[in-house]
């Protein structure tokens, strides 16, 4: 390919993305004003500076659009590092003890759900009327059970669980309590800090993996 094809080739993708971060943008800002249910593609669109089949070809429809919003919110961008080089992983890969391996992963978690915060209360207080987001919930559920399942087995192979827990209830009680829901619950509905949260959530994911500390 030569160079002039290239340089073109490498516009239209840049053209594309700055399109695509554009309508993530335009959907986030639409759903925090009106909630899933009253924004339209059509509104998204205008909010956007682009028409309705630019959201589609650049996105796609509603439900797209908003498994983007949120996975952007949570990754704090649209063209995130892959998810092992990230610092948080990092960090918790590289922990001493288990009990600090999982004191880490729950900052990590913090941070994805103090990032996503408001779009989540109103998500997840929109659910039970909305089938577009009980989809929603649960594919991102099945999606965290992938992780915690990963991270148990990490634990499980790097330092070991306390006596008596399979590594498969170790992962189904990190995603129990890595739980968005407990999150909203403690933090917009009972006044809790961030910190305490993540303090809270590292300290018992510790005591159910491995015992009391």
């Amino acid at each position: 390919m030569s160079t002039p094809r290239r340089y073109a080739s490498a516009l239209r993708a840049e053209q594309a993305r700055l399109t695509r971060r554009r309508v993530i943008a335009a959907a986030h800002a639409l759903f925090l004003e009106r909630g899933y249910a009253a924004t339209t593609v059509a509104a998204v669109a205008a909010a956007a500076g682009v028409s309705q089949q630019t959201v589609y070809n650049a996105v796609g429809a509603k439900p797209a659009l908003l498994k983007a919003v949120y996975d952007v919110a949570l990754a704090g961008d649209d063209d995130p590092a892959p998810i092992a080089d990230r610092p948080g992983v990092r960090a918790v890969q590289e922990a001493p003890d288990a009990r600090t391996a999982l004191h880490r992963y729950a900052a990590l978690g913090r941070g994805l759900l103090e990032r996503a915060g408001p779009l989540l209360a109103l998500l997840l207080a929109q659910v039970p009327g909305d089938p577009d987001l009980r989809e929603w919930l649960r594919t991102t559920d099945g999606e965290r059970a992938t992780g915690t399942a990963r991270a148990a087995r990490f634990v499980a192979d790097r330092f070991g669980l306390r006596d008596g827990l399979a590594v498969d209830e170790a992962a189904d009680l990190l995603w129990t309590l890595t739980a968005p829901e407990i999150a909203v619950r403690l933090v917009h509905d009972r006044g809790w800090s961030w910190d305490r949260y993540e303090a809270w959530l590292g300290r018992v994911m510790a005591d159910s993996l491995l015992g009391p500390g």
